[in-house]
């Protein structure tokens, strides 16, 4: 895809007409503001060399959930044909496009970091979720999902949904008294864009364990949180 055509498309998704992506060159990483971005970003993006870019930006995920998102990690350096440092407006992510088996390039959002939280009540609760999770989002990217449905991935901070936000019918079906998860400390940081999430029960979350929660189905619990996101991310890649 020429560059332009390739704007054209990531802009159609900035979920604003006042928004428009660039995607920053090496030459100009310097330009970027001290603390905008992570150190290491900002090293990776100087490099010129592609294959450099995506072996060391897939080692930081190596480094923080090798065993976590294995299946993902493996995908990802099979199928990954770039990494660039792409600006919304002024905030900085990171773009990947991957080939996957059909040779459709499909392009991930990786979210930064070093961004603002913009989620008061889950930054309220931050310190209660569990280790590995804080890790991947404080670490490798606060959300990593399909840039143009922003879901089947782990979502952004600011979309990450409060169960207890919500109104949730198939409640009526299951019986109140048969909820294994409390709203009021549940979190849903997968989504599969189609009303179908993996939730964090904080009060209940030791060994990652996890909750597949559906608007429309019964949930499935004592899941391992990365066993289950691990598993899907690949499928949305195929």
């Amino acid at each position: 895809m020429m560059l332009q055509d390739k704007l054209d498309f990531l802009n159609k998704y900035t979920l604003s007409k006042k928004l428009s992506v660039s995607l920053i060159e090496s030459t100009n990483i310097d330009h970027i503001q001290k603390d905008l971005i992570p150190d290491e970003w900002r090293e990776i993006f100087k490099e010129k060399n592609k294959s450099s870019k995506i072996s060391r930006v897939l080692n930081v995920w190596k480094r923080y959930v090798s065993n976590e998102m294995s299946n993902t990690i493996s995908f990802l350096k099979e199928c990954l044909i770039d990494v660039e440092l792409m600006a919304i407006g002024d905030r900085y992510s990171i773009l990947y496009s991957v080939k996957n088996a059909r040779g459709k390039i499909l392009y991930y959002e990786g979210r930064n970091p070093k961004e603002y939280f913009n989620n008061e009540q889950l930054e309220e609760d931050w310190s209660k979720i569990p280790d590995k999770i804080r890790s991947f989002y404080e670490n490798v990217h606060s959300g990593f999902y399909y840039y143009p449905s922003k879901s089947m991935g782990l979502e952004s901070l600011e979309n990450i949904t409060y169960l207890d936000d919500y109104e949730w019918d198939i409640v009526d079906e299951i019986g109140e008294h048969n909820l294994k998860i409390d709203f009021a400390s549940s979190y849903g940081f997968f989504s599969n864009g189609m009303g179908t999430y993996v939730v964090v029960d904080y009060k209940n979350s030791l060994g990652d364990n996890a909750t597949l929660w559906s608007s429309k189905e019964e949930p499935e619990y004592n899941l391992n949180f990365w066993d289950v996101v691990d598993e899907w991310m690949v499928i949305g890649f195929e």
